[in-house]
């Protein structure tokens, strides 16, 4: 999970891009990065840390063009805390190429080894990203067949992509000579929305992850980039797209809707709002029709992303609404920060409980998944000491049971609370007086209820199908024992107070 954002403007970018990427820092906040052209010159600035930390008006300044891309990483691949892997990537041949990507490649070793020894292309990061850049550079210049890059190239060059990359992708990248470039994979399992902006001057246009960088940048809303097809804009903001791919299968990530995307996004065609509510109101019919005997005084969520499944819930249910928590909005998203410990601790550093909400009370807590546990345990624990008689705790999402290797962070079962155990053993392992999951077809229900033509997800966290078809038992193990050992920052690390050897600013004259 990362953000992405691209832009075709009539004026400078730089502020777009950076206002954009703030509305996405949800997605990622290890590291951040924007690129834009000038001319034949590409202008580039990046480095770990949050939007707001990487970027000084010295930086900015230095962004100048009417064209570019950004990104907010979440590492899923590769080291995490590697300054180097920051994006966006960067190859001078063909053209002169700047790449972003958000998910995750299935067969990127592959890949990196045919880059060595038959496309003679080397790599200097472990990130797949850059493995992605430069299969697409290496088929672009297949596909070339002049110095001038077109777009009938570009298109031959996206199939070839497809053809030979497996696994998520959505992608943002920057062809000097020509303009932007987005693609999305054949299984569209990872978001990209397009929008555009009429002005006098002409129109300008953005694709992103998610719809929310469209609306508040003034942007309108187009449509979804579509699984497999191809979307270019020159610099002058003329408008092409072509279907890539040879087959294609609309199957997007789950998870998306369950936690990753803001609320008040829409992706393909669906509310994540709307589905939100509607999993309190199966995950309330589950509660009524199979424990019925449980008393609630009140229904509390876990902010911030579980709160509308639970004001759903407590309305189906007729009971109490409440908010048991306070959130500290400087700490960031637990589920994505690297390491138990770090979950562990910055648990209580986000949450304080409201004790006149709980105490002498039995409370349902509301939370959107259950991954590792540790959160939800914690929360219990916090729950019971502001005074709480019987805590209850309900999942919107059904158990999250196997890995996901398509770009979210639950790469191994060993992981995983609910991997190798029951409900009834999971209820003991985090403290609850009762446990209830949402069922999977409740949860594909819940989506597909706010548009019927998506028939198909890609819920392998839960179901343990990988929609690709090329995720063997074989390769879960192989990145289960490969697990990156990530090792937190001490948190003046990411004070940006300077610019380190952590961030890296260049301008870079394209080959074309």
């Amino acid at each position: 999970m990362c953000g992405i954002i691209g832009v075709v403007a009539t004026t400078e970018v730089s502020q777009l891009l950076y206002d954009g990427l703030q509305v996405l820092q949800h997605r990622g906040q290890d590291a951040a990065g924007i690129a834009t052209g000038d001319g034949g010159r590409f202008n580039m600035h990046k480095g770990s840390g949050l939007v707001r930390d990487v970027f000084r008006t010295r930086n900015m300044r230095s962004l100048v063009g009417n064209w570019g891309i950004g990104h907010c990483r979440y590492p899923t691949a590769g080291s995490a805390y590697n300054p180097a892997e920051a994006q966006p990537f960067y190859v001078n041949s063909p053209f002169g190429l700047m790449l972003a990507h958000n998910g995750n490649l299935t067969n990127s070793d592959e890949l990196r080894r045919d880059m060595f020894l038959q496309d003679l292309r080397h790599m200097n990061t472990n990130s797949d990203s850059e493995v992605l850049l430069n299969v697409l550079a290496h088929e672009l210049q297949e596909a070339s067949t002049k110095h001038q890059v077109d777009a009938e190239m570009i298109f031959k060059a996206v199939a070839g992509v497809h053809r030979r990359v497996k696994g998520a992708y959505a992608v943002v990248a920057m062809i000097a000579g020509y303009g932007l470039l987005a693609f999305r994979d054949p299984y569209g399992i990872r978001p990209l929305v397009l929008g555009r902006n009429q002005t006098a001057q002409g129109d300008e246009y953005l694709v992103a992850s998610e719809s929310v960088a469209i609306d508040t940048l003034g942007f309108k809303m187009l449509r979804d980039v579509a699984p497999g097809e191809a979307v270019l804009i020159d610099r002058q903001g003329n408008f092409l797209s072509r279907q890539c791919a040879e087959r294609t299968t609309h199957a997007p990530c789950m998870f998306e809707y369950v936690y990753l995307a803001r609320p008040d996004s829409v992706m393909d065609g669906i509310s994540v709002y709307d589905t939100r509510a509607k999993m309190g109101e199966y995950l309330a019919e589950k509660i009524r029709t199979t424990m019925p005997h449980l008393e609630i005084d009140a229904v509390i969520p876990i902010p911030d992303s579980s709160r509308h499944s639970a004001m759903e819930l407590a309305r189906s249910l007729n009971i109490p609404y409440r908010e048991g928590f306070v959130k500290n909005r400087y700490i960031g998203r637990t589920f994505i920060m690297p390491g138990h410990a770090t979950r562990k601790k910055s648990v209580r550093q986000k949450l304080n409980a409201i004790s006149q909400e709980f105490k002498g009370r039995n409370v349902l807590l509301v939370d959107d998944s259950i991954v590792r546990g540790t959160t939800s345990r914690e929360i219990i624990n916090m729950a019971r000491e502001a005074g709480a008689r019987k805590v209850y705790f309900a999942s919107a999402s059904p158990p999250v049971r196997h890995a996901n290797v398509y770009g979210i962070d639950m790469p191994t079962r060993s992981e995983l609370i609910a991997a190798f155990r029951s409900d009834e053993e999971i209820c003991r392992e985090i403290g609850a007086d009762a446990l209830v999951y949402q069922d999977i077809e409740a949860l594909k229900a819940a989506v597909r209820d706010l548009n019927p033509a998506v028939s198909q997800f890609e819920c392998s966290c839960f179901d343990g199908v990988y929609v690709t078809g090329d995720v063997s038992a074989s390769y879960l193990e192989h990145m289960e024992s490969h697990r990156d050992a990530y090792v937190p920052l001490a948190s003046d690390e990411h004070d940006g107070g300077d610019d380190s050897g952590a961030q890296l600013d260049l301008n870079l004259v394209s080959s074309h």
